[in-house]
């Protein structure tokens, strides 16, 4: 009798803890799913948004490309193919001639005094244009409340140009170009300046661009990256820089639409 007893109580304590036990999971993988998706939220919609400009914001490579070639037949440098040349679109100026002509030390405040001439010239209203969508979703987020800011190695006083030209002065809480920077991309210092100057959290912002230099800054100053497709680098060349999300199109950015997964 008593043998039974003990072994009913046995088997009842052996189910309120497996009970509790079963409880306890439940109640940890529930608020495991809700800090996953909390996460994922925060990382598809971020606070605060860094904005590469060339070739993220506005499509400036034909005036680019044209002054290029033009700078470096003025210069009789050897010609360089357009897709070198594009892909020095993102650096700033005065760093150029060093990547296309490693072995012509010393020439690049020549080439960027002689680039800025021309582009001075060939820089007609209409040439660049925004990218499809850009305008209309700076003002959505814009409106949505969220603070958006430029990292662009163009100079400070070009890039300010361009925005005020495209409307959206109004939108844009900070402006960095490469003059203001001693370390221009990859370097994350233009990124860092902003977080700085603005008291942004790196983890809230969101840095967008079309060059693995653009990722590899906003990873140097731990800020959340996206890649977008359409710019002046292909696919693979982005996917290599590693970006949290690749997108094909500016309004992918919209705040009612979630991010895409990096590819």
């Amino acid at each position: 009798m008593a043998d039974n007893y003990l072994e009913r109580q046995l088997e009842d304590y052996e189910a309120r803890r497996q009970a509790k036990a079963k409880a306890a999971k439940l109640a940890w993988q529930k608020r495991l799913k809700a800090y996953q998706k909390r996460l994922k939220t925060e990382q598809k919609n971020p606070k605060n948004y860094i904005f590469d400009f060339d070739g993220t914001l506005m499509d400036t490579a034909p005036v680019i490309l044209i002054t290029m070639a033009q700078a470096i037949e003025e210069m009789r440098l050897p010609a360089r193919t357009e897709e070198e040349c594009r892909a020095t679109i993102g650096i700033r100026l005065e760093e150029v001639a060093d990547y296309l002509y490693p072995g012509h030390p010393g020439i690049g405040p020549e080439y960027a005094a002689t680039y800025r001439r021309i582009f001075a010239r060939n820089n007609l209203p209409g040439v660049a244009t925004p990218y499809p969508g850009v305008i209309d979703t700076l003002r959505a987020l814009h409106q949505s409340g969220h603070p958006l800011a430029i990292a662009s190695s163009r100079s400070r006083a070009s890039l300010d140009e361009f925005v005020s030209s495209m409307g959206i002065t109004d939108c844009i809480v900070m402006t960095v170009g490469g003059d203001d920077v001693t370390k221009g991309k990859p370097d994350p210092e233009p990124v860092l300046k902003i977080l700085s100057q603005l008291g942004w959290n790196p983890k809230e912002t969101l840095v967008v661009g079309d060059a693995p230099v653009d990722i590899l800054m906003g990873k140097g100053a731990g800020c959340l990256t996206c890649a977008v497709t359409y710019g002046n680098s292909s696919l693979p060349t982005l996917q290599a820089s590693h970006p949290d999300c690749i997108i094909s199109s500016f309004t992918e950015l919209n705040p009612e639409i979630s991010l895409k997964k990096s590819i």
